[in-house]
């Protein structure tokens, strides 16, 4: 086949189709291009022979070019990506399915021992630091404490004072049928108390300070500050994840005793509003609730902080490069801390349950 002239932007397209509707009708098996003739080609008749040898090589035909000037034979060495990959069929659904869920396992397994393997790790350090307590920047601890606790009185006041009087109202219509609606004070309190006080303030932890640290962390990395600390020979575990942590285990306990007196407030104003005296409320939740049920409770706080701040530090210390990697880490670390404390909350409810607490 002889091309002769330009082959350039104008002429390509009239070209293209016109050889090709030649190819579709005649089928050869050796596609020979004559190129002698051509005094002009740019990219875009590159394109053209390009083509031409790609559709010959998916046809398994043979394609050579003759009597190429040597500058078009560079713009086609320049210009040329090879031959195509052939596309890989695809798979079925099914078999898509169970990849797609082979590796959202593997990446779940991979992911919670990295997180037991931090979690032994800051275990390791937090003892060393309670034998040694010289080692820990108090400034920085009680900046982080004032941050994550102080900062947060108000709206973990809030919560408790709405769900104490949620809990009331809701329990008040089925107690209503039987008479017992004393008995609202004995359920809310105890709920308080042993479950809903630690887990709620607990959340409000890790969207808060979880998610703040992870941050701050995050944005470390971006900027190598923690590669700079390293450089310099210092633990970024013990020098940025520790303070956080102690100041972490310090306020939840804290944060929870004001979650239990707001929501025995809101309890107070929904028994009163049924017909009943303080001084009977006060009665009626004294005999409900033992020291038990409240130290079974701020046990549980202790751990959900180590929890919340370890998990918040380490998405901080996972955070990749580009423009979102900060904001994906505070995202995890929330989802990620919240899904540890339930599950924390549940080994506690069995071991409760067999120690008769």
């Amino acid at each position: 086949m002889l091309i002769r002239g330009r082959v350039d932007v104008n002429t390509t397209a009239t070209l293209w189709s016109d050889i090709f509707d030649k190819l579709a009708r005649a089928r050869p098996k050796v596609l020979e291009i004559d190129a002698s003739a051509i005094d002009y080609c740019d990219g875009a008749g590159i394109g053209l022979l390009l083509a031409l040898r790609n559709k010959q090589t998916a046809e398994k035909g043979e394609f050579e070019i003759t009597g190429f000037k040597p500058e078009f034979e560079q713009l086609m060495k320049l210009f040329d990506p090879g031959i195509p990959a052939k596309v890989a069929k695809p798979a079925a659904s099914f078999t898509r399915i169970c990849e797609d869920v082979g590796k959202a396992l593997v990446g779940y397994w991979r992911d919670l021992q990295t997180l037991i393997a931090f979690i032994g790790e800051l275990v390791v350090k937090l003892t060393r630091t309670i034998l040694y307590p010289r080692s820990l920047r108090w400034k920085d601890t009680i900046l982080v404490a004032e941050k994550s606790g102080a900062d947060a009185v108000g709206l973990t006041a809030l919560l408790g004072f709405l769900i104490g009087m949620i809990l009331a109202f809701q329990s008040a219509i089925p107690m209503a049928r039987f008479g017992a609606q004393i008995f609202v004070a004995d359920l809310v309190v105890i709920s308080l108390f042993r479950e809903l006080g630690p887990l709620i303030t607990a959340i409000i932890l890790a969207s808060r300070s979880g998610s703040a640290f992870a941050a701050e962390l995050g944005t470390m990395k971006v900027n190598e500050e923690i590669d700079a600390l390293t450089t310099m020979g210092l633990d970024p575990v013990r020098f940025l994840v520790i303070p956080r942590v102690i100041a972490a285990v310090f306020v939840i306990p804290l944060l929870t005793m004001f979650n239990h007196l707001f929501g025995l407030l809101g309890l107070l104003v929904v028994m009163v509003s049924l017909g009943f005296s303080p001084i009977t409320y006060y009665h009626q939740i004294q005999q409900a609730a033992t020291l038990t049920d409240l130290f079974g409770g701020l046990v549980k706080t202790l751990v959900f902080g180590v929890l919340i701040a370890g998990i918040g530090c380490l998405r901080g210390l996972q955070t990749g490069k580009g423009p979102s990697a900060v904001g994906d880490a505070a995202t995890r670390a929330v989802v990620s801390g919240i899904i540890s404390i339930v599950v924390a909350d549940g080994i506690f409810a069995v071991v409760y349950y067999y120690l008769g607490i």
